[in-house]
């Protein structure tokens, strides 16, 4: 007999249906007499097999993760209660990227399910092949970890087996009883291990998984937990937990809120601290952890996860990640910049105070440049997937007032007494299994900066017009975000059109709550404006910095010179839509839009009409559908705050 499983692409919007593909991963010969010499089923040290939910019922679809976490291939099969091979649906999406250039690279084409490998050129890679009928794949892979999923569907009754194999053998045997209200004890009795943040990682890369092209968004992360096909934890305590979970994390919450959902799920301790904000001195200082321990005696309800978000949002705040690099008193920890390291889960937090969580990467291929994603949830509760580049991902070394950077959460593990404690850093720098610990980071020139995490998600470099390109691209992502939150504060204000938004004073328009936060700009413009000076300034960090690109041979002052004339032609090319306060449409171009720097840096009010925020000049066609203005009082101090905006700085506290 053979087994055959098929592929599909976790559903991401309204392309989902285009994105499935069929898949034959391997074929193995059972018999049903084999099932009783089958050896022991047990874990693997390096691969380890989870089902979802945790105890199966007869009729429903069980959720299979295989988690590998030195990276290497596997392949999963499986025995029904008969002894029968099963038919898994695959989900391949962490074993199906393209590895980086220089190792063997595994490619599906969805069309016709072929499998295209070139060279491994390191002795010790595997090399991709096809498996029996030209329609299997065996994905050989450079870093850890990764994960392979499959599903099956309307189980019965009985004992089920699933195996991940390499190279022929077992590496990894997970065993469940379907219909006998069984589940596993806490999977994780001594609190997070390497097992735990490896699953942890796969968790996350999966729950924001979606082709590199599309631009995933949603308006919060309720949409996302409650897509069984894309939160392998989907009730996963088999209590219809995620039907009705609110799910409105903004953006210092995310890390903490998916973190927090984790270990409610799989019986973790969860801890956080309450920290300052800092000063214009010194970075945030916190106090001692609270340790929540609810979820470790077993299976935790709903309201008990409701009640730690609780908890959680009322003590941390954007000072939380922005604590000193040195400092242990902290719930982060900042890492390597490695591959290893920057694994979906770690944590970037920015000088001033906006946080996003690292959710994949793309490597690069002979033909498209790599990529380092991250989500980040906004005032409004969106969620958003961002490409890594200096107009996200902010950062600057002589900010005293924060410990910018990489970080990961400190784990809680037993101290064997019953309480919980967090490693110390040389454990975290040395130990097996964590993420490591280090402060390469400290002090780090932006450059310098940039340009090592560059070379980690471009480790071949990149040609000028490819640098070029792939930061256009980046730049109208922003753009296209900015029309969505400006969208969502007209909607507000359709709803209470005689409102008015009272505006904070000094930095507190960076940092407050209320409808301010929700539906103003100023740290988002902020980013926007660095970012379109990233965009104009690319043609001479060629010949300042032409290390960092593929020349071929020319020299840097002519590739500017290129550069120069491509920008020239594309900036006009490219465009974004708005929508006016009229409802109807109304098209940008980038250059028209770097050509209203002066505009944006005082279009963060929401009080101001949607044209005004875009910059449009008073008396034109397009602001003629305006019809509300922020007081004059709010418009004469974004004046005294233009400076702010116009040198590209957040001010101090």
């Amino acid at each position: 007999m053979t087994l055959s499983r098929t592929h599909r692409r976790p559903a991401s919007g309204p392309r989902a249906g285009n994105l499935r593909s069929l898949l034959v991963l391997m074929a193995v010969c059972f018999s049903a007499g084999a099932h009783a010499e089958t050896p022991a089923c047990e874990q693997g040290g390096d691969v380890r097999i989870w089902i979802s939910p945790r105890a199966p019922q007869p009729g429903q679809t069980v959720r299979v993760l295989a988690v590998v976490e030195d990276g290497q291939a596997v392949e999963l099969s499986g025995l029904d209660p008969e002894g029968r091979p099963l038919a898994l649906v695959s989900d391949e999406a962490g074993m199906m990227n393209p590895l980086p250039l220089g190792e063997g690279r595994v490619r599906v084409k969805p069309d016709d399910r072929s499998t295209v490998a070139s060279p491994a050129s390191r002795p010790d890679a595997l090399t991709p092949t096809p498996l029996p009928g030209g329609e299997g794949l065996k994905a050989a892979v450079s870093w850890s970890p990764v994960s392979v999923a499959a599903t099956i569907a309307n189980i019965h009754s009985g004992h089920y087996r699933i195996e991940a194999r390499r190279r022929g053998a077992v590496a990894a045997c997970r065993e469940f009883e379907a219909g006998s209200g069984h589940a596993d004890a806490s999977p994780f009795p001594g609190g997070w291990n390497a097992s735990a943040e490896a699953l942890y990682s796969a968790w996350i890369e999966r729950l924001f998984d979606a082709p590199a092209e599309d631009n995933l968004s949603f308006p919060s992360l309720e949409p996302v937990l409650r897509d069984a096909g894309r939160n392998f934890l989907y009730d996963y305590l088999g209590q219809n937990e995620d039907a009705r979970l609110p799910a409105t994390p903004d953006c210092a919450d995310l890390p903490y809120f998916l973190r927090s959902y984790f270990a409610w799920k799989l019986s973790l301790p969860m801890g956080f601290r309450a920290c300052s904000r800092g000063s214009a001195k010194s970075p945030p200082r916190c106090g001692s952890p609270v340790v929540d321990t609810r979820f470790t005696a077993g299976a935790a309800g709903g309201a008990g996860f409701q009640g730690l978000m609780r908890k959680v949002a009322d003590t941390v705040h954007s000072g939380s990640a922005r604590t000193g690099l040195d400092d242990e008193a902290s719930d982060f920890y900042p890492v390597e910049l490695s591959r290893r390291a920057l694994r979906p889960g770690t944590v970037y937090a920015d000088p001033y105070g906006h946080v996003l969580v690292v959710a994949k990467w793309i490597p690069q291929t002979a033909d498209r440049p790599g990529l380092l994603l991250a989500v980040d949830a906004q005032p409004d509760n969106s969620v958003t997937r961002k490409r890594f580049w200096e107009g996200t991902f902010l950062y600057a070394e002589n900010v005293p007032s924060a410990g910018p950077g990489f970080k990961a959460f400190r784990p809680w593990i037993s101290s064997g007494s019953g309480a919980y404690v967090t490693p110390p850093e040389p454990a975290l720098a040395d130990g097996p299994g964590f993420i490591p610990y280090s402060l390469e980071q400290d002090g780090l020139p932006a450059d310098d900066f940039y340009a090592r995490v560059g070379k980690l998600i471009n480790p071949a470099g990149l040609a000028p017009e490819q640098a070029y390109r792939e930061t256009l691209d980046a730049l109208v992502e922003q753009l296209v975000t900015r029309v969505t939150s400006i969208d969502n504060a007209e909607a507000y204000f359709r709803k209470d059109p005689a409102a008015v938004i009272a505006m904070p004073q000094g930095a507190a328009i960076f940092e407050t709550i209320g409808p301010w936060e929700d539906y103003s700009t100023p740290s988002r413009d902020l980013r926007l404006i660095i970012a379109m000076r990233v965009l104009t300034g690319l043609p001479d960090k060629i010949v300042r910095h032409p290390e960092l690109f593929r020349l071929n041979g020319q020299t840097p002052e002519s590739a500017r010179a290129a550069i120069q004339a491509l920008h020239a032609r594309s900036i006009e090319e490219r465009r974004i839509r708005y929508t006016r306060t009229d409802g109807s449409a109304w098209e940008l171009s980038v250059a028209d839009i770097l050509a209203r720097q002066p505009a944006l840096e005082a279009g963060y009010d929401p009080n101001d009409c949607v044209e005004y925020r875009w910059g449009a000049e008073p008396g034109s066609a397009e602001s003629a559908t305006c019809r509300r203005h922020a007081p004059a009082e709010q418009r004469a101090r974004m004046e005294q705050y233009r400076t702010w905006f116009h040198e590209a700085r957040r001010p101090t506290r």
